[in-house]
């Protein structure tokens, strides 16, 4: 049984200062890492030059994303700016990433949103090239999406054979992809097509079993090595919604999505969820929380 993790998303602060402060509070209090997610509309750092100055500010703590967004970035900037992050902070790196989902972002930025199937098909590609170039030596790579002719990248991640991956997952699809090729799992509702937020429809914890029951069927032998977790979209009756999503969190009502009552409660559900389902990495999705959610951290972080 994995022992529990626990990272938090910080968007932004008001100044360098500020920022330090707020990743050196994560590490002091027990948290495993801080994420940043990356979108192009709205109060929030940019992702790579946000976790370095993070690194720098903590000796522990791992800096990641919630998540990269494919679609922003061609696999070979990707792969070369996460090895350098992965060594300028002692390899604390945990590179998330997805297809890049915002209808508003692509729209404001004047970029085509395609339909998922298309996405997903890109995302898979960019992780083949991503993991290709990770390992050393010049790589060549002719495919539908990327072409390399001969490109070797240095430096290479401290992390070995990369940082781990993580891959938020929702649809059938994204959960295979998952299964096939992430260290981490982040559990999330489905996307809807039009980029406009997730799908209502496919939350409550009957869809939130079956999500965990396709990554493990598609793991098979691998499922044992995965780290299954999930992102705290609002806690408590009165808790913050998740800035994330344009759903209502009461979607995700008896999930561990959503979780209520005292911190002592709180930990009896997270051991629940994870003697049951195996999940162990949760991540807070508002600083609002912090404070009501640090003694569960306490409780649990390591254990």
């Amino acid at each position: 049984m994995r022992p529990f993790r626990f990272a938090a998303v910080i968007r932004m602060a008001g100044s360098a200062r500020e920022w330090a402060e707020r990743a050196r509070r994560l590490e002091d209090s027990g948290f495993g890492a801080l994420l940043v997610p990356d979108h192009l509309t709205g109060p929030r750092f940019a992702p790579v030059a946000a976790m370095t100055a993070a690194a720098c500010a903590t000796s522990r703590l791992k800096i990641g994303t919630l998540v990269l967004a494919n679609d922003y970035r061609h696999p070979a900037v990707l792969a070369k700016e996460a090895a350098t992050v992965d060594v300028l902070s002692d390899g604390r790196l945990e590179f998330g990433l997805g297809t890049g989902w915002m209808a508003a972002d692509y729209d404001a930025a004047g970029l085509r949103l395609d339909p998922p199937g298309a996405r997903i098909d890109r995302l898979a590609e960019a992780i083949e090239v991503i993991k290709s170039l990770w390992r050393g030596g010049p790589v060549t790579h002719a495919g539908e999406h990327y072409h390399l002719d001969g490109l070797e990248q240095l430096p290479l991640p401290v992390q070995r054979p990369g940082p781990p991956l993580m891959l938020g997952a929702g649809g059938a699809r994204m959960l295979r992809l998952a299964a096939r090729e992430a260290d981490i799992v982040n559990l999330t509702m489905r996307v809807r097509a039009d980029g406009s937020g997730p799908d209502t429809a496919d939350g409550g914890p009957g869809a939130f079993r079956r999500k965990v029951g396709i990554v493990r069927d598609a793991a098979g032998d691998r499922f044992g090595s995965l780290e299954l977790g999930t992102s705290i979209l609002r806690l408590g009756p009165g808790g913050a919604t998740a800035a994330w999503s344009a759903a209502d969190p009461a979607a995700q009502a008896d999930t561990p999505q959503v979780l209520t009552g005292g911190p002592g409660e709180i930990a009896d559900r997270l051991r629940g969820w994870r003697d049951e389902l195996g999940l162990s990495y949760y991540v807070l999705h508002h600083e609002t929380d912090l404070e009501a959610f640090t003694p569960v951290v306490a409780a649990l972080a390591g254990t």
